[in-house]
């Protein structure tokens, strides 16, 4: 994992160790989707590190920054739509002074995933995810980790854009919050142990 590219506009932020994204709709009626995972998971994080984000509408983004054992974290969750998400990063970047790829971390809904179910890995396809496919566009490259928290297909096609957009409700409510608060703890062990030690937990018995 030795890639690296350059940035945008140049080093021009305080260096961060880890730049973690959360991928999300901004807005009300998208609030506690399925597609929302993501960002509610490194919205949890930053709660839990007693982080507050901030609205940054250069960085196009919602900006938090915690402490982890190898230096600063940088926490964020783009506010533009889910298919325009890749354009947060060269500001994000730029921001943190992140050029090595391998230290930016994407947090996002997997519909090949079944619910419960979570992967930590470095590059990797699409998936069918316009966040995704979003920042691959911008970054030029599909090689940056991910943690996908699986959502599950519906039983048809047809259903998936409301399967992914809508509120679930009861169980499938609460299951939908403890697979969020997994994916928080999932980042605490990354955050705090590093990708391989993570990856090792995360995964364990999942593949």
């Amino acid at each position: 994992m030795a890639l690296r590219r350059s940035v945008e506009g140049g080093r021009r932020g305080s260096a961060s160790t880890l730049v973690i994204v959360g991928l999300a709709n901004p807005g009300e009626e998208f609030a506690g989707s399925r597609h929302n995972v993501g960002g509610d998971a490194v919205r949890l994080l930053a709660q839990r590190r007693g982080a507050k984000f901030s609205l940054e509408r250069r960085q196009r983004a919602v900006i938090a920054t915690i402490t982890s054992p190898g230096g600063t974290v940088t926490l964020a969750v783009p506010t533009t739509y889910m298919n325009e998400s890749g354009a947060a990063l060269p500001p994000l970047l730029a921001r943190t002074s992140l050029e090595d790829f391998t230290r930016l971390v994407v947090v996002h809904d997997d519909l090949d995933l079944e619910p419960g179910r979570l992967q930590l890995r470095f590059a990797g396809g699409l998936a069918g995810h316009n966040g995704l496919r979003s920042i691959t566009q911008v970054l030029g490259t599909q090689d940056f980790a991910r943690l996908r928290i699986g959502i599950g297909r519906p039983a048809r096609k047809e259903q998936v854009t409301d399967h992914v957009l809508k509120r679930p409700t009861g169980t499938r409510r609460t299951q939908l919050e403890t697979d969020v608060a997994e994916a928080a703890d999932a980042l605490e062990v990354l955050v705090d142990s590093g990708f391989d030690i993570a990856q090792r937990q995360i995964n364990a018995g999942r593949d």
